[in-house]
């Protein structure tokens, strides 16, 4: 398959660095908050990264030295309008069953869609000052990428309910010490280790690799994850049509302190 070894697309950055793709959010003047054109183009090259033999291991980080991403650009959206992804999901990674690994490294800020896109990553690599969190209630919405799920299987119920409840954020030293966060780097150096550890795998042979994912999953996240994509449960049809989801996000644009209804 042809391939630039370097090249800017809608929303990020793509890189080869040997047998590594390194996709790098590029959004820095939207914290790397992700709009539906980037998504849809990040599909793309998820799509080219899953097809093409050469590519073995794929790496996730955002421009800049602050933020590795906010989540969806509420930006870009009406107030009350619901976002229409690709079925590959928020980034194209989060709905997508992809076979080979790919490591998130955490550089920043992760919130909202961008915890979840973590999640989605079979390994995260953190900053020890990265944040992580899940705060879309405050603004009358639901972490519905994956990360609700994800976030319980990989740290248990009671301490992933207290990050989703609360909506409070914690740092790569938290997330470290909890287990979603595989490994910490020196302060700045997340992409530094992260293409570490990817050359490490990317020395293995790239079939077992593939196989060794594949039953590792098996029993979890694939089916609960599909599960709830295709049947979500009522509370989320209704919180999708409140009047609460459309205060939320105006209250969002306007920073202001919404005013809930509870409906």
């Amino acid at each position: 398959m042809a391939r630039s070894p370097n090249e800017s697309r809608v929303g990020h950055h793509v890189s080869i660095v040997d047998h590594c793709m390194v996709v790098r959010l590029d959004r820095p003047d939207a914290a790397n908050a992700l709009d539906v054109e980037t998504c849809a183009s990040m599909s793309c090259t998820f799509d080219q990264f899953a097809e093409d033999p050469d590519l073995h291991v794929a790496v996730v980080t955002g421009a800049g030295e602050r933020h590795f991403c906010a989540g969806l650009d509420l930006r870009t959206m009406q107030p009350g309008q619901r976002v229409v992804l690709p079925p590959t999901g928020f980034a194209g990674l989060t709905s997508r069953l992809i076979h080979k690994p790919v490591i998130a490294a955490v550089n920043g800020t992760a919130l909202g869609g961008g915890f979840e896109l973590a999640l989605a990553c079979d390994i995260i690599i953190a900053d020890p000052d990265a944040c992580f969190g899940l705060p879309e209630p405050r603004v009358g919405q639901a972490a519905l990428a994956g990360g609700l799920i994800r976030l319980s299987l990989s740290i248990g119920k009671h301490r992933a309910m207290d990050i989703i409840l609360s909506g409070r954020t914690i740092t790569g030293k938290e997330g470290s010490e909890m287990g979603f966060v595989s490994r910490l780097s020196a302060p700045g150096a997340a992409l530094e280790k992260a293409l570490d550890v990817a050359q490490d795998i990317a020395a293995a042979a790239p079939l077992a690799i593939q196989a060794s994912k594949a039953v590792a999953l098996t029993h979890e996240r694939a089916q609960h994850l599909l599960a709830i994509q295709e049947k979500p449960p009522k509370a989320v049809e209704v919180m999708l049509d409140s009047k609460d989801a459309q205060e939320g996000a105006a209250a969002f644009l306007a920073k202001r302190t919404p005013h809930w209804q509870g409906r």
